[in-house]
């Protein structure tokens, strides 16, 4: 068994995504993990099956003095379950992907999908899109609602990965305009 990277007071770098984004989480409940073990982390989207990287001592946000944020907090180990449901819910994404390329070519708007996956409770479902963030992402995000989808998130992706999120408002790419 590998060393144990977390202490009570530690936040865990954590991978996580179908395009993966790298994250601070907090650690409350003191779970002990180790590198590469599976843990289910609260993120922006929801609850979702992350990858454990390193324990981190904390540290100041470059140039300014104060600790960085925690994205969110690691809920629990992953289980059987839990491993079981997101290998079903890739499954699900991939029978989805052809439909939703064909709504995106229906609703005449300039994107190409590339990815999607569900949140690990299947509340929100996550559009990869290669796109800049603009006007298609945030047209997405409202048709999918129109047409009773559900709660989508639209991320848009370039060849070096997630784009940033930006600062104020802008063509987000949520119906709930969480990006």
């Amino acid at each position: 068994m590998l060393d144990p990277v977390s202490t009570p007071t530690t936040t865990l770098l954590i991978r996580y995504g179908a395009i993966p984004e790298v994250a601070r989480f907090t650690n409350p409940q003191s779970i002990s993990v180790a590198r590469g073990d599976a843990v289910i982390v609260s993120t922006h989207r929801g609850p979702e099956l992350g990858s454990v990287l390193e324990s981190l001592r904390p540290a100041a946000e470059p140039g300014t003095g104060e600790p960085a944020e925690p994205s969110g907090e690691v809920l629990r180990r992953a289980s059987d379950s839990d491993r079981d449901r997101a290998t079903e819910l890739r499954r699900d994404a991939a029978q989805e992907f052809t439909g939703w390329e064909q709504r995106i070519a229906e609703w005449q708007l300039d994107l190409q999908l590339v990815d999607l996956e569900w949140t690990i409770d299947r509340s929100r479902l996550i559009l990869y899109v290669l796109n800049e963030r603009g006007p298609d992402c945030a047209k997405l995000a409202l048709q999918a609602a129109a047409g009773g989808w559900g709660v989508i998130d639209v991320q848009p992706v370039a060849a070096e990965g997630l784009l940033p999120k930006e600062t104020g408002h802008g063509g987000c790419g949520s119906c709930g305009c969480h990006n």
